[in-house]
């Protein structure tokens, strides 16, 4: 299958079903299942992580883990449905004992991520860590650039954080939490309250909803 094929299916759907009939790479075989990704094919956001975790592995959806828990608990903080995102990874299937991606299967793998942005073609593309920051951005550090939206090709490019980063780290929560609420920032039009004297002032639509997190 190649992207050019891909390109040609009528949905994200379809290509979540060529992905879990995948066995381009070793993983294929290891996996238990393929996490092709979940969420709304008419989503304004999409986030990109890093690779299935175990739990993901079972159940075949991404962010259904721990980190998941967390990631859901940020778009409440930030008044931002998990149902109205499309959430997805840089790679499709779980490497061996959670190790890290290697090249050749993010490679392999490109033409899958490819083909779910031409399809979904988001407003905002937030990236989640370090693998998927390097897969847009090669040679960013995410502590330098998390939080600064930036353009690619027409589009807009949020990296932030992984989750599992701040589980591991709880002095990134707070980072983390400021970063999701600019993700409200980028897909929510301003209001704009005109004034008698023919100025206009602009204020967020969306303020973060407070919530316990942790």
């Amino acid at each position: 299958m190649t992207l050019t094929d891909l390109e040609n299916v009528d949905t994200i759907d379809d290509i979540a079903a060529i992905i879990r009939q995948c066995r381009d790479c070793s993983l294929g075989e290891s996996r238990t299942n393929a996490v092709p990704g979940a969420g709304s094919d008419q989503a304004s956001v999409l986030f990109v992580g890093e690779a299935p975790g175990s739990k993901e592995d079972q159940e075949g959806v991404p962010f259904v883990g721990n980190a998941g828990n967390l990631l859901n608990k940020m778009l409440g903080h930030a008044g931002i449905s998990r149902e109205t995102v499309f959430i997805t990874n840089t790679i499709k299937c779980r490497p061996p004992n959670n190790r890290d991606p290697e090249q050749i299967e993010i490679n392999t793998c490109k033409k899958y991520l490819r083909s779910q942005i031409a399809k979904l073609n988001p407003k905002v593309v937030v990236t989640l860590g370090r693998f998927a920051l390097e897969y847009f951005f090669p040679g960013e550090r995410i502590s330098r650039v998390h939080g600064v939206p930036r353009q690619l090709g027409g589009r807009t490019y949020l990296p932030l954080y992984h989750p599992a980063a701040a589980l591991h780290n709880p002095g990134l929560r707070d980072t983390l939490l400021e970063d999701f609420v600019t993700i409200a920032k980028l897909i929510s039009p301003p209001n704009v309250t005109a004034m008698p004297d023919g100025s206009e002032v602009v204020t967020s639509k969306t303020a973060p909803k407070q919530l316990d997190l942790f």
